[in-house]
């Protein structure tokens, strides 16, 4: 069985390699950049599906509008780790070190 994270970066490669994308930046720092500001905004379009705007009437929280937004997240996250080489092994390593500090800190009132 293919690995989830490993068959997303092979298809996030994959589309990038498949198509002219003129307008993306050339240099790292520029497509970190365009990347961290695509995620922003998406996560905007997320938060805007919730009920955070206090003086407007509230319809319903929308979870499948919901997954949209967070898979649209992921895929310029993706992105931005090919575009660092961040591996699908690198991020396990570095989520498990994170996650153990997380821990520590949540145990000790951090």
């Amino acid at each position: 069985m293919v690995d989830a994270l490993e068959e997303i970066f092979r298809l996030q490669k994959e589309y990038m390699s498949a198509f002219s994308f003129e307008r993306y930046p050339q240099s790292l720092e520029k497509r970190i950049s365009a990347l961290c500001t695509a995620i922003i905004h998406e996560a905007a379009e997320l938060q805007d599906l919730t009920a955070w705007k206090w003086w407007k009437a509230f319809k319903e929280f929308e979870v499948e509008r919901a997954k949209e937004e967070l898979i649209d997240i992921l895929h310029f996250l993706v992105q931005a780790c090919i575009e660092i080489n961040l591996t699908p092994n690198d991020i396990l390593n570095l989520y498990r070190a994170k996650n153990s500090v997380n821990r520590k800190r949540a145990q000790s009132g951090y």
